[in-house]
């Protein structure tokens, strides 16, 4: 049995920035009540280090960051990595909280693309209906359109000088699969893809797996990033693929006999997470014991 650790993998430096600007947060502010606005990355081991920190993470599927800003009375908010719109930004003002921004660079990125935009012509967001993300972009103007797949290209009404831009985590094929739909019906629209670079070369990454039995993509259920690397592992004609949480989630009969193991982790999984799956398996490939070993303490 072969191991391979696919790179790269797990975190990217938005992840990296998230969590620092966490762990900062924690430590100025620690006399007063911290909150943060969503899960700062999607990966729950992630979410609990901040809880340990005193960090409360406010998280309901059914609310908009607006209506999850109305449960804070006073203290310090923190925005997640998948940003806000400018409504949310301004609401924490008015309530006088301290905003802490730990938006992912590439984010802000295109939320300056859309604002700029929006201002002269109509903007096709591609995005993941519900996702933080989109919800952020699609506050900042009524000129911004939703479009979760070319099914929903035909619900557009009369549209006039489009830019098509969408959200950074998507799969790089399917975001193209919409994006030619959409410039089949807007022919005069200009595109301009966000998909952030990390995405990206962790997606060709796992496209360019030859001779490989089993995927193993670790990461959190709730990654759009995560379950992005899942199905294009199952795309790219790999017979096993399995999503897993942690190392505790691996099951014999999902590797027994596999030649050829690959290991990927979407861009919000610790790497400690990902580091004790292949540490694993290597074990595994060498002894053929399959003890599964204790999560560690702390992610971070």
């Amino acid at each position: 049995m072969k191991v391979i650790p696919v790179t790269p993998r797990g975190y990217c430096q938005g992840v990296v920035r998230a969590i620092r600007i966490a762990r900062e947060t924690a430590e100025q502010y620690h006399d007063q009540p911290i909150y943060m606005l969503g899960m700062i990355v999607h990966n729950r081991f992630v979410v609990e280090e901040c809880r340990k920190l005193g960090i409360r993470c406010l998280e309901d599927k059914t609310k908009t960051r607006l209506e999850l800003l109305d449960e804070i009375d006073s203290g310090i908010v923190i925005f997640t990595a998948h940003g806000v719109s400018d409504a949310v930004r301004r609401r924490a003002e008015e309530k006088g909280l301290t905003a802490i921004d730990a938006t992912c660079p590439d984010v802000l990125k295109t939320h300056e693309l859309i604002r700029k935009h929006a201002e002269c012509g109509d903007v096709i967001y591609i995005g993941k209906k519900g996702h933080p993300e989109a919800e952020g972009a699609l506050g900042l103007s009524d000129r911004v359109h939703l479009v979760s797949g070319p099914d929903d290209i035909d619900l557009l009404g009369e549209l006039e000088n489009i830019l098509i831009t969408n959200q950074t985590t998507l799969s790089i094929l399917d975001t193209q699969k919409t994006l030619d739909a959409c410039l089949q019906r807007f022919p005069g629209a200009v595109s301009a893809p966000e998909i952030c670079n990390a995405t990206e070369i962790r997606q060709r990454a796992v496209m360019n797996l030859t001779d490989t039995d089993v995927l193993i993509v670790v990461g959190d259920p709730n990654s759009n990033n995560t379950n992005q690397l899942k199905q294009i592992g199952i795309n790219a004609g790999i017979s096993r693929v399995y999503m897993i949480e942690t190392c505790r989630d691996l099951r014999e009969e999902m590797i027994k006999d596999a030649g050829t193991i690959a290991v990927t982790a979407g861009s919000s999984t610790p790497t400690i997470l990902t580091s004790q799956v292949i540490s694993f398996l290597n074990h595994y490939a060498e002894t053929g014991d399959f003890t599964l070993p204790d999560l560690p303490e702390h992610v971070f």
